[in-house]
């Protein structure tokens, strides 16, 4: 799955040993996408791609990630683990400077070309 969006919150890297004696470390973030209802999505990345992606809040991503849901004493726990992020396209693009003359809205866009009248009892805008 992929998502776009712009990271808003960087967590410090957590790390530690399993049970199992082997080292592990997880680095969290929160992003927050570009759609009109903005959603806040918080995800991990694990053991080396924490070190291969570091990201910084302001940053511009395209996430790639899984979901994964697993059952513990009877709850069930979900987690986003993401797996590979790149700079979103078009993120240092600048904005354009006009309306292109194709936008069916470029006249609403377009300054008022409004004249009062002469006559001084003709109080209608039309």
């Amino acid at each position: 799955m992929e998502v776009t969006g712009k990271i808003i919150v960087a967590l410090p890297e957590v790390s530690g040993v399993s049970k199992a004696g082997n080292a592990w470390k997880k680095r969290s973030y929160v992003l927050e996408t570009l759609d009109n209802y903005p959603t806040k999505i918080a995800f991990d990345f694990m053991g080396e791609r924490a070190d291969q992606y570091p990201l910084s809040v302001g940053e511009e991503v395209k996430l790639s990630f899984d979901i994964d849901s697993h059952e513990y004493n009877g709850r069930w726990f979900t987690s986003i683990r993401g797996w590979k992020a790149e700079k979103a396209q078009g993120a240092a693009a600048p904005a354009p400077a006009a309306a292109p003359a194709t936008d069916p809205f470029a006249a609403a866009q377009a300054p008022s070309t409004f004249t009062p009248s002469a006559d001084p009892n003709d109080d209608l805008p039309f």
